[in-house]
């Protein structure tokens, strides 16, 4: 069963996560430890079918073991949550407006209940049950038809909320291997910036955003009014006061005092240490507002501490090489009323954490990225498609700037209102609703996925239990065995 269940899940790592190998030769490890992580919770769901409830009822078990295992892909060390299963369905938002309720782990107990009931239905067919096998075909048509439908009323009744806030969004389109992080040209990029969003502006805009990385210049967040790339777009906003821009870049601190031991603090020399950032910045005429990206790519912008050794050897992009430095929480940006969230790239596959901005008051969703190391293949059309569930799950208008890939405009249902073309410089203007109302899954995150945590720990306990009682039970006949025959 192990073997078998490897082999399944690293052949669907490999179908479908192949382009990242485009970015990193890491991607070998990531096929094979997911897959690994997968087969253990396989394994474990298959030993305790056997020893609690080895029949067809006992399918149901696969259902909490992997609703924790997806909630596990958010929160330890090596964070890969591409491939959990509620993801699959951001190509017919229509059929899942309810993820403003569940979330993403919705969809994956969906899929899961349709999938085990199927099986249900050919071994109750296979063993002529006749009863459980009209319940569950009826279980089975109720489970797909009425999420549907209920979506599907939603979709058709639901309609934006909030203020009209008219947004740019610029693909700058520079190659990241041989443009975007060399150093001549830095200044070319944040000129493409103000070109291709100038001819859009009206006195309406209230953002222009571009992508993450923009700003390779490096960013000394204590010398911020010494960089040429923020006095330069500085300037440009001066021209239109109503207007901020929003962009990426690399940003610098220095380490404080007795922290030099922080596992992400790099040497500076003469015994100084500083932090490194994967930052989104905010600039307006008064001052340059930031946040610093949490969620980090494993083995390209971090390296686990437990692998400390090689913590300097990540393989980040362009001029910031290293563990980088996260915050600690979420941080919304402020301008002309608004509070803006700005999820950077990978982490707007991060469902609750993209909904904890939305808590603290975020009324339009910015999602910068950079979508070209992949090339021209499903990874950057599958990174697209994450937008249209965080729209869903907080009822928030998504602009998404990347580089280059696919930039484009979301309603709050999730609908793509504009798009860009893969390659090409572009830029396009958009008035979204600016909304402020926080929906259950902000509130209460992947409550789904905790109850299924829970009742992990029920199911390992009950089979620990019965295990023993089985083991006591056949201490005790080998017992009486040895009894008979010392008497005979």
């Amino acid at each position: 069963m192990f073997w078998l269940s490897f082999l399944a899940f690293f052949v669907w790592n490999v179908a479908t996560t192949w382009w990242v190998w485009n970015a990193t030769p890491a991607a070998i490890l990531a096929w094979i430890l997911n897959a690994l992580f997968m087969t253990i919770v396989f394994q474990v769901f298959h030993l305790t079918k056997k020893k609690v409830c080895n029949n067809p009822w006992g399918n149901f078990f696969l259902i909490p073991y992997w609703m924790a295992f997806e909630l596990l892909t958010y929160w330890w060390s090596i964070k890969w949550p591409w491939l959990n299963l509620g993801h699959a369905f951001s190509t017919q938002h229509e059929w899942i407006q309810w993820y403003e309720y569940t979330g993403v782990a919705g969809g994956t107990l969906w899929i899961l209940l349709v999938n085990i009931l199927i099986t249900n239905i050919i071994l109750y067919f296979k063993s002529k049950e006749t009863k459980p096998l009209l319940i569950s075909i009826g279980a089975e048509v109720a489970i797909i038809l009425v999420p549907i439908l209920i979506s599907t009323r939603i979709y058709k009744h639901y309609e934006d909320q909030g203020v009209d806030t008219e947004v740019v969004v610029v693909q700058q389109n520079c190659d990241p291997w041989n443009e975007q992080f060399d150093s001549q040209f830095y200044d070319q990029v944040i000129q493409n910036n103000i070109n291709l969003s100038l001819p859009l502006v009206t006195p309406n805009t209230r953002f222009v955003v571009s992508s993450e990385s923009a700003i390779q210049e490096g960013i000394w967040l204590q010398e911020v009014d010494k960089v040429k790339a923020v006095n330069t777009l500085r300037d440009y906003v001066k021209r239109f006061p109503q207007l901020a821009f929003v962009i990426g870049g690399t940003t610098y601190e220095w380490v404080p005092k007795g922290m030099e031991d922080d596992f992400p603090a790099r040497e500076a020399g003469l015994n100084r240490y500083y932090y490194c950032h994967n930052s989104a910045l905010l600039i307006d005429t008064v001052r340059m507002q930031h946040r610093n990206k949490s969620q980090l790519t494993p083995a390209v912008e971090a390296i686990p501490e437990w692998m400390g050794f090689l913590k300097n050897y990540s393989l980040t992009m362009g001029i910031a090489r290293g563990t980088l430095k996260t915050d600690p929480e979420s941080k919304v940006m402020e301008f002309s009323g608004h509070k803006v969230a700005v999820p950077i790239c990978y982490e707007s596959a991060f469902g609750e954490y993209v909904s904890s901005f939305c808590k603290k008051g975020a009324d339009l969703l910015f999602v910068i990225t950079n979508d070209g190391w992949w090339g021209d293949t499903p990874g950057y059309k599958q990174h697209f498609e994450f937008s249209k569930l965080r729209a869903i799950e907080n009822r928030r208008c998504v602009a998404r700037s990347t580089n280059t890939g696919r930039s484009g405009f979301f309603n709050q249902r999730g609908d793509v209102l504009q798009q860009t073309q893969y390659w090409v410089p572009d830029a396009i203007r958009a008035t979204l609703k600016a909304n402020t109302k926080v929906t259950f899954y902000a509130k209460h995150g992947d409550y789904l996925s905790r109850i299924a945590v829970y009742l992990t720990f029920v199911l390992l306990i009950t089979w620990g239990a019965m295990s023993l009682i089985r083991w006591n039970r056949s201490g005790e006949r080998t017992t009486k065995k040895a009894n008979k025959r010392k008497k005979k």
